[in-house]
């Protein structure tokens, strides 16, 4: 009995899905990090743009 439990414990330890888990979700927090990044660098000129088209709209009268 003790060498089955000590067989289950050395598998579990040497399975590597958590290891995938966790690089995917570090992949997943540098996207989200570059996306913040990239809205607090460009907020400014994105948020002029769509102002621009949105007054082009009024102005058309759609």
């Amino acid at each position: 009995m003790l060498t089955k439990f000590y067989t289950h414990i050395q598998s579990y330890i040497a399975k590597e899905d958590g290891a995938t888990a966790i690089e995917y979700g570090l992949i997943a927090a540098g996207v989200a990090l570059g996306i913040v990044a990239l809205v607090f660098l460009l907020g400014d000129q994105i948020t002029a743009a769509f102002q621009g088209v949105s007054d082009e709209l009024a102005n058309e009268g759609l």
